[in-house]
């Protein structure tokens, strides 16, 4: 199975990028955790992006906030899907990093998640990397329907309590 990067611009990202493992480690995929900066460490960030296929990943989650440029610093150098996740700050709520990772030129694409979206990023790599695995695949499709059930049975009592 390919692996998934989840690289953060910064450790402060940190508490949200692990609902993103949260949702790999539920999946089994198998991933690495890393921090580069697209302003701070440009190079290294360029470098893990531009071997990232040979080295067996098969997607690439990008977290960052404000002015959030890591998530297409990475999908500039690699073919691979690359989702991003706009970290909310306090500055102005996470709608700058939204801006800056999902407005991408022709040519570099950023799949992009909610703000502080962590979780649905490692649903839709996962996803990804189910197009060529059908035990993933199987695993989607049971949560798709776990999701379901859980949905009617909120129905029900609802419907209970109001319709009775």
């Amino acid at each position: 199975m390919k692996k998934v990067a989840v690289v953060m611009g910064s450790d402060s990202d940190l508490k949200v990028v692990e609902k993103a493992v949260d949702v790999l480690k539920e999946y089994g995929v198998p991933h690495e955790v890393h921090v580069f900066s697209a302003h701070r460490t440009p190079e290294q960030a360029a470098n893990f992006a531009g071997t990232a296929r040979e080295n067996g990943f098969g997607a690439i989650i990008a977290a960052a906030g404000k002015a959030a440029h890591l998530a297409g610093v990475l999908a500039a150098h690699t073919i691979l899907p690359v989702v991003g996740i706009p970290i909310k700050s306090d500055d102005l709520g996470g709608l700058d990093a939204l801006l800056a990772t999902v407005q991408m030129p022709s040519g570099v694409p950023v799949a992009t998640v909610a703000i502080d979206g962590a979780a649905n990023a490692a649903l839709l790599c996962v996803q990804f990397l189910a197009l060529a695995d059908d035990s993933l695949a199987a695993k989607l499709l049971d949560a798709k329907k776990k999701n379901v059930e859980k949905t009617l049975e909120k129905n029900r009592k609802i419907e209970e309590m109001f319709n009775a």
